[in-house]
């Protein structure tokens, strides 16, 4: 820790003359008008989705354990292409959101969102 102006710094955050760098780093979220339209169609969910939009936008994600320190219940399911795809609960267990998240390119693509009946029939991984 360095401090400058009085505020303690982590030293990742300043340059080698001691200059305070400001990084900004935010995941880019693909088919945001979805996530919109399944807060229309689940009212009760739109709170958590749009907390979801904005906590992922800020978010600085490299693999599932970043996620999971802001959503613990995260869980990393393969599909039948044999991609990983993050699933969300959202609203305790009420309902599903799935994510194909690319990690190295800050990325976040929408797939799809369920009530936890559909999510668990499972039909969903043969169609991704």
């Amino acid at each position: 820790m360095r401090h400058l102006a009085g505020e303690s710094v982590n030293c990742d955050s300043v340059d080698s003359l001691g200059r305070l760098c400001i990084h900004y780093v935010c995941v880019r979220i693909v088919k945001e008008k979805f996530l919109r339209d399944a807060a229309g169609h689940y009212p009760k969910a739109a709170k958590y989705l749009a907390a979801w939009v904005k906590t992922v936008r800020a978010a600085d994600w490299h693999g599932l354990a970043d996620v999971r320190r802001c959503y613990p219940s995260a869980d990393m399911v393969r599909v039948s292409s044999g991609k990983p795809v993050l699933v969300f609960n959202v609203c305790g267990n009420t309902y599903r959101l799935v994510v194909a998240m690319h990690f190295d390119r800050q990325t976040a693509y929408t797939l799809r969102f369920f009530t936890h009946t559909e999510y668990s029939a499972g039909h969903w991984k043969d169609e991704l």
